[in-house]
């Protein structure tokens, strides 16, 4: 393959800004692409490219090893000239030079820039959230470990972990604990797990998995204040006034894009989700820079514009991107895809309808043995979005439901003798 400048691209520098999914992505299908020119990778982290999502599931548990979370081996960046600059802060992006400059002072110039950025935890902004020990997030491997001390710790095994907020990573990580056997406690402010993300009816089935586990909830509340002893924390009152015992607390209130670069380079952000802002191609204001993974906000049909959090979209955005790059026709227009494994159930979520967006659920399957589907509708009969439970190999027809845009019969959508890819 050639550039758009109808050579092999030798003479031409690629940046990349973010070592996780993404960047790795990018690189590797610049490479598989024919791109013979320097392929630059910067990572603020002294790690390889990684996974995040095994640091909520097997790695926090201790069932999948370190190795088997890196997208490639470090081997592979040396047989594929990635040159990394690991451990490197990448502070400011020159767009007039076209150079990117890192915190050693280090100029790096480019040809075409990528941010791969990603996202950060958003903190706790109540008091004991910072100056004490055991208040953790989850984003990076250092942060798997440390949380995997703390719940193997048997010296303080009757005091839960105590985790703030109800979304994926914070029921991930619930699930993981109570397989290691820590006691967990959430607090979650909504009246169910994930109310923005799947609505009540939803959340309720989460609710019932996770008790059945031993996990407790408290519904209807915030943390107001983390107690300590000795540096270390001890416990927290939520917002009634209850105080509960904590071994540790995780923060996981969400995340927010790592936009900082973007905009002190004067790049265009979203100012309704977040990210900064792209067109089908993955490419920003700036024609010369393109963004991908958590930190893009990218156009979607029917939607206006989405900025997604999940694995799927950081190891198929960063591929477009790169092919964009190089010239390619591109347009990124995937639905939006999800997985979790919480105990004994497995899912997998594809397309976006948060609560209120949504005129009515429809359940396919035996919701109480947990093996279903369920689809969100519009008030027209379009499926908006689907989740398979412990129900397999039905991604691509729900997916296919979705694109459609059509209409279909309720009644046919829950009767499990109608086949998906008849609707």
């Amino acid at each position: 393959m050639v550039g758009s400048d109808g050579m092999d691209g030798a003479h031409r520098t690629f940046v990349i800004i973010g070592g996780g999914l993404a960047g790795a992505k990018a690189a590797q299908t610049l490479r598989e692409e024919g791109f013979a020119g320097r392929v630059i990778i910067i990572g603020d982290e002294h790690e390889h490219p990684y996974e995040r999502p095994p640091l909520s599931k097997g790695y926090l548990i201790g069932k999948a090893a370190k190795d088997s979370v890196y997208v490639h081996e470090p081997s592979w960046y040396i047989s594929h000239r990635v040159e990394l600059h690991l451990g490197q802060q990448a502070v400011h992006i020159d767009r007039a030079e076209r150079e990117v400059r890192l915190g050693d002072g280090t100029r790096v110039p480019y040809d075409a820039l990528l941010l791969a950025t990603g996202a950060e935890p958003h903190r706790l902004p109540i008091p004991g959230a910072r100056g004490l020990a055991g208040v953790h997030h989850l984003r990076r491997l250092a942060h798997a470990d440390h949380l995997r001390a703390v719940l193997t710790d048997r010296t303080r095994e009757r005091d839960p972990l105590v985790v703030a907020g109800a979304g994926w990573i914070g029921l991930e990580v619930a699930a993981a604990a109570r397989e290691l056997g820590a006691p967990v406690v959430v607090v979650e402010p909504e009246p169910t797990p994930l109310h923005r993300v799947l609505g009540p009816e939803l959340g309720e089935v989460f609710t019932g998995l996770h008790r059945e586990h031993g996990v407790e909830f408290r519904f209807g509340r915030r943390l107001a204040d983390i107690t300590g002893r000795d540096g270390q924390v001890a416990g927290v009152v939520t917002d009634d006034g209850e105080q509960i015992p904590a071994r540790a607390v995780l923060a996981a209130i969400g995340v927010r894009p790592r936009t900082a670069l973007a905009e002190a380079a004067g790049l265009e952000l979203a100012a309704d989700t977040g990210g900064v802002v792209v067109d089908a191609a993955l490419r920003t204001s700036d024609p010369h820079i393109y963004a991908a993974g958590d930190v893009a906000a990218f156009p979607a049909p029917g939607t206006g514009r989405l900025r997604v959090e999940h694995w799927a979209n950081a190891l198929n955005s960063g591929p477009a991107a790169a092919r964009a790059m190089l010239g390619r026709e591109v347009t990124y227009d995937r639905v939006p895809y999800f997985f979790s494994d919480q105990y004994d159930a497995g899912l997998e979520y594809s397309g976006w309808a948060p609560h209120g967006s949504y005129d009515r659920v429809v359940f396919r399957g035996d919701v109480g043995k947990r093996a279903f589907l369920a689809f969100w509708l519009s008030p027209e009969g379009r499926v908006l979005a689907g989740l398979n439970m412990n129900v397999w190999d039905v991604t691509g027809p729900v997916q296919d439901l979705i694109r459609s845009g059509r209409p279909v019969d309720p009644d046919a959508l829950a009767d499990p003798a109608t086949e998906l890819t008849a609707l």
